[in-house]
């Protein structure tokens, strides 16, 4: 029983495919084969043979079924991986580069800007978002009865039932930053102040929401030359252009005098914006000389003090500096858009390195 044992298993194990494990099955189990044979013969022994062979040949016709089935589920589970490698492919890797965060315009043209302020003195001001009407509004000599306080120009905070304190407003620019650092800190100083402001507005160049940056410098003996100066070396610089030239145009402001609207020299020729040539003039923002009642309210004597401020549209910067045709896109989170307008995250603006790699 041994010799046949022996001899089945061995012809299991080197059976290379379906067909010859199938005669090998056939050879020990079929109707003719060897272990059957043997099985039918029991009849023709004694009733103490029986109980000798009966048991080993059961135990035999078990361990080489048992057997077959385990190569059979071996020669499906080769085949299978055969079939496998011959069509494989690996379905963790994206067919295309991997997607990186980019940096948003507007970040990107806020901290140029500070870094270009920064190499001519100035320091970063901030101020809170939710300003009281006193510090938005009348410190920086605008009258109440002033259009830009009327509540189609200007978000008010709701007031509950008696609350007699004074309203509060979002802030509609970034100026009272400057009114609450000369409270803070006195004079001499030279500050910007970036940041978000509100004004109920929305076409194609406006947005309830957007970005300014406030500039303020106060001495015994600034002039508004020192402002053309500054604003000068500021454009030359962000636009990343050398020959700049500015155009100041009388204006009114109610927190500077004189007031100036300032102007760029530029060319639309094809339709492609270039700063610094051509014969076109293009606004980009607003200056002058502190007004004495703005320095007054900031406690500061404007007999002893003077300085100019300033003031521009970091959005709009960035849509001048960039070609973004439409303000409105920068608020819709189309993370299409933002990849193509986007910066490199690890790229940070230095004037030595480059602003806008």
């Amino acid at each position: 029983m041994t010799g046949l044992r022996e001899k089945y298993l061995t012809a299991i194990a080197d059976a290379g495919d379906e067909a010859a494990l199938e005669g090998v099955r056939l050879a020990a189990l079929g109707k003719k084969g060897e272990v059957s044979l043997r099985m039918r013969g029991l009849g023709a022994m004694t009733p103490e043979e029986r109980q000798t062979a009966g048991p080993a040949l059961n135990a035999l016709k078990d361990e080489i079924a048992t057997a077959l089935a385990e190569a059979r589920a071996r020669l499906a589970d080769a085949a299978l991986d055969a079939r496998v490698a011959g069509q494989w492919s690996d379905i963790t890797l994206d067919p295309r580069p991997l997607p990186q965060g980019t940096i948003h315009p507007v970040s990107q043209a806020m901290e140029e800007i500070s870094a270009i302020f920064a190499d001519l003195g100035f320091s970063v001001a901030e101020g809170p978002q939710v300003e009281s009407d006193w510090y938005n509004f009348d410190a920086l000599n605008i009258p109440p009865e002033h259009p830009a306080r009327q509540t189609m120009d200007t978000f008010y905070m709701a007031r509950a039932e008696g609350d007699n304190r004074p309203p509060h407003v979002l802030r509609t620019h970034t100026s009272p930053v400057q009114i609450r650092h000369m409270q803070d800190y006195g004079v001499p100083c030279r500050v910007i102040a970036p940041g978000r402001v509100y004004r109920a507005d929305y076409d194609q160049t406006h947005t309830p929401m957007f970005h300014q940056v406030e500039g303020l410098a106060i001495d015994r003996d600034i002039s508004m030359a020192n402002l053309k100066w500054v604003l000068e070396e500021f454009c030359r610089a962000f636009f990343e252009v050398d020959g700049v030239e500015l155009k100041f145009r009388a204006s009114h402001f109610p927190f500077t005098e004189p007031s100036a609207e300032v102007d760029i020299r530029c060319s639309w020729a094809g339709g492609q914006l270039k700063i610094g040539e051509g014969d076109d003039w293009l606004e980009i923002l607003g200056s002058g000389m502190v007004h004495p009642k703005v320095l007054a309210a900031a406690g500061i004597d404007p007999e002893q003090w003077q300085g100019f401020a300033f003031g521009m549209g970091i959005d709009r910067l960035a849509m001048l500096k960039y070609g973004i045709p439409d303000l409105r896109a920068f608020f819709e989170s189309d993370l299409r858009w933002l990849r193509h307008y986007g910066f490199s995250a690890l790229d940070v603006p230095t004037l030595q390195a480059g602003l806008s790699r």
